[in-house]
């Protein structure tokens, strides 16, 4: 991936937090503005068209969850969250809202390069591809046939559902509510006991080790994500 002509804006009111993310992101060359409050910020977006936004909850004028409002009223500019250490309820809100990932403060330089490289790919996919494929997962989303170290698993529908809107957002993290909300409708927000349930019984069949996934990652407390991994 050529990051040259990536834009990346991080809206940030901590200094120190700027001026790191500013040398990682120019060390892999990617194209980097800043901004210190919600109001720059927003004011950014609509000049510079940044490809990914790197978007901190805690500001000092606008709260982290208006500025994501706002956003997605016009954009649907990629949007990871940057959010305290084990601040569930702040996750799960900002993914609900729109985000598009998050990462925890403090946080690895490397993880968050990998969470803007998946965030790109996403955006700038100009078809869907029919197949998808993450280590020994094999799906035909044509044919319907899924696939597990080249040996056909058979899923029930409720389960195919679910692993199919994890492959539309692979690499994203997917809240229990919203899962449960689009394959089960509103009437079931909230029985988490129903998605574990059929989440357990996905990874039986794809999984190598279903007790140490390698590919349906829960994210503690928020949700599951869909891991692309290289075999």
């Amino acid at each position: 991936m050529d990051n040259n002509k990536y834009k990346i804006l991080i809206i940030d009111d901590e200094p120190q937090i700027r001026r790191l993310l500013r040398m990682s992101l120019e060390a892999n060359e990617y194209k980097v503005f800043d901004a210190e409050n919600g109001k720059d910020g927003l004011l950014s977006v609509s000049m510079n068209h940044p490809d990914v936004v790197l978007l901190d909850l805690g500001l000092p004028d606008h709260n982290g969850m208006s500025v994501l409002h706002q956003l997605r009223e016009w954009t649907r500019v990629p949007v990871i969250v940057l959010t305290v250490q084990d601040d569930e309820e702040a996750k799960i809100t900002a993914l609900d809202s729109g985000a598009d990932d998050y990462i925890t403060k403090p946080f690895n330089t490397g993880e968050l390069l990998a969470r803007i490289r998946v965030a790109l790919r996403r955006s700038f996919k100009l078809d869907e591809s029919p197949t998808f494929s993450s280590a020994n997962l094999y799906v035909d989303l044509n044919t319907r046939i899924v696939k597990s170290e080249n040996i056909e698993v058979k899923l029930t529908a409720i389960e195919y559902s679910i692993l199919v809107l994890m492959i539309k957002f692979a690499g994203r993290v997917l809240t229990h509510n919203y899962i449960i909300k689009e394959i089960w409708g509103i009437h079931y927000s909230e029985n988490y006991q129903i998605l574990r349930v059929h989440v357990a019984q996905i990874r039986k069949k794809i999984e190598r080790n279903p007790s140490i996934p390698q590919i349906l990652i829960t994210e503690p407390g928020v949700g599951y994500r869909l891991k692309v991994v290289a075999e």
